[in-house]
């Protein structure tokens, strides 16, 4: 068991019916990857409509409606005020993240994740309402509060209430629900493009409100983790809630490994220092690589900015949205592939056969846009535009079911109960600051880099998968309280630091004894 000498059942499944209540509890708590999913979505939307640009960007709206052929094709969406209504929604979220471990850790999961549907509501209503861009902002920044909670609390939860044999799969809800959002989103911009009068950006913001009550009410629902339970001293309950939520009444070995898992984390009074020791390493190491590699594999960028994309390479502003619905679809159905194959294929080769697909696709959009969209000029006949939606596609599929839900995954079930609350507080943390700078960067990096935007990105797929290769050990079907035995000291690289942690804390036990202390007979 991870954080401690002991375990219990080592190496077989704790009893685990998939109860009505499991189903209910997760699917409720992941409607906070939908409201994640509508924000990226509906922001690339609205900036793409004319009337938004108008009102609160109107150097942007001289450049791309006023002057169209005078600014670069590649350069007319360039403006810093722009990038950063989009990107400051994360770089709040990195900030409430930190109080989002607390959160978690003291008042429970469940209650976190009530934080995040406030923050989430009071968000919409700022933005749907606002008058001036600072009005935008501060709803931006309340969303992205409610982000820093939601994304905390939601994929530790999913991780803590499933049976091990379909973790994997329970957890991809987060993610399915985040694509979920980003496709409803697309259709919402759609739609509301065509309203007259230019108040339809209004309505793609304002109904962000029904993920967020969805969020709010299934907080107030659910029951809170057995692990969050009995690692705030309500063992009775915990033991209720373990034995409802696996619908049988042999879960004793499972109670006695959550005791004892809760036993070593209240030992723990300074979670982040102990992250930083060195048996942690593999575990933060492996997360925080998993959320730089995640943004830099391009997807936010395309999915932020699809429309505004399509826009830059000659589809008109309706084929533009109707571009990012169709990936956003592909988005949806390729992350149901990945909830139906993560704990049968597994988790490694999933990172690394997109790996390869998500590589040919961005040299291939990179080939085409360098010899076909000039600065000035667009040479893209309808032939090649379906082929670059093709290529889009094929890239965003590869990524659903692969970088984009086991980016989640991963973390969320390799850190040992004690620092599990400070692991996801850094891996949040990472994958917004890293969000906000590809946010705030790439529509100046798709100005200055043009089509070499995609071989940028397409280099740093190749370096992720390497370091999957030979570093990613395979995670599925082993219980969250057994990675460290059966997981970190069985691989070629992480085992030395377990086994030199062990061996140091081993010599400081041998000298106790020898001064003439022996911590066994304390027991």
């Amino acid at each position: 068991m991870a954080g401690g000498g002991f375990t219990t059942n080592s190496g077989s499944h704790f009893e685990a019916k998939i109860t009505p209540m499991v189903i209910i509890s997760c699917i409720m708590a992941a409607t906070g990857g939908l409201m994640f999913g509508y924000d990226v979505g509906v922001s690339g939307g609205v900036t793409a409509m004319p009337p938004f640009l108008k009102k609160f960007f109107p150097a942007v709206y001289r450049k791309t409606v006023l002057e169209k052929g005078v600014n670069s094709n590649y350069c007319k969406y360039d403006n810093e005020g722009l990038q950063l209504f989009t990107s400051s929604l994360y770089l709040a979220g990195l900030t409430a993240t930190f109080f989002a471990s607390y959160t978690t850790r003291n008042l429970g999961r469940r209650l976190t994740m009530l934080i995040a549907g406030v923050f989430f509501i009071l968000g919409v209503i700022f933005n749907a309402a606002a008058q001036n861009l600072a009005m935008l902002i501060v709803g931006r920044l309340l969303l992205g509060c409610g982000v820093g909670f939601a994304n905390q609390a939601v994929p530790v939860f999913l991780s803590e209430i499933a049976p091990s044999r379909i973790r994997g799969a329970l957890n991809i809800l987060f993610q399915l629900n985040i694509t979920i959002g980003i496709l409803f989103a697309n259709l919402v911009n759609y739609g509301t493009n065509k309203i007259k009068g230019g108040w339809g950006w209004r309505l793609s913001l304002g109904l962000a409100g029904i993920p967020a009550l969805l969020l709010t009410v299934g907080a107030l629902l659910v029951v809170d983790t057995p692990n969050s339970l009995i690692e705030r001293g309500h063992l009775e309950e915990g033991k209720a809630v373990l034995r409802k939520i696996r619908g049988t009444d042999n879960i004793e070995p499972e109670f006695l490994e959550l005791v004892e898992a809760s036993r070593v984390a209240k030992e723990v009074k300074h979670p982040f220092r102990k992250l930083l020791q060195r048996r942690n390493r593999p575990q933060l190491v492996i997360s925080i690589a998993l959320q730089i590699f995640q943004q830099f594999t391009g997807i936010n960028a395309i999915m932020f900015y699809a429309p505004v994309l399509f826009n830059t390479l000659g589809f008109k502003n309706d084929a533009s949205l109707y571009s990012a619905v169709i990936t956003g679809a592909v988005n949806v159905l390729s992350t149901v592939v990945s909830i139906y194959s993560v704990d049968k294929v597994g988790r490694r080769k999933l990172l690394l056969e997109a790996g390869v697909q998500m590589f040919l696709s961005q040299v291939v959009i990179a080939i085409i846009l360098g010899l076909k969209v000039k600065d000035h000029s667009d040479d893209l006949s309808k032939g090649y535009a379906v082929f670059v939606v093709v290529m889009v596609c094929t890239f965003v599929s590869s990524f659903a079911w692969s970088w984009g839900p086991l980016g989640w995954l991963i973390p969320s079930e390799t850190f040992p109960l004690e620092t599990r609350s400070a692991g996801q507080s850094v891996t949040v943390c990472v994958n917004l600051l890293f969000t906000f700078v590809i946010a705030q960067a790439f529509l100046s990096m798709l100005c200055h880099f043009k089509y070499g935007i995609f071989l940028f990105f397409s280099g740093w797929v190749l370096i992720m998968s390497f370091f999957v290769y030979f570093l990613v050990p395979e995670t599925k079907n082993i219980p969250i309280e057994e990675m460290t035995e059966r997981v970190w000291k069985q691989h070629w690289l992480w085992r030395r630091y377990i086994e030199d942690d062990d061996y140091v804390a081993h010599e400081k036990v041998g000298n106790t004894k020898n001064n003439g202390y022996d911590p066994a007979s304390q027991l």
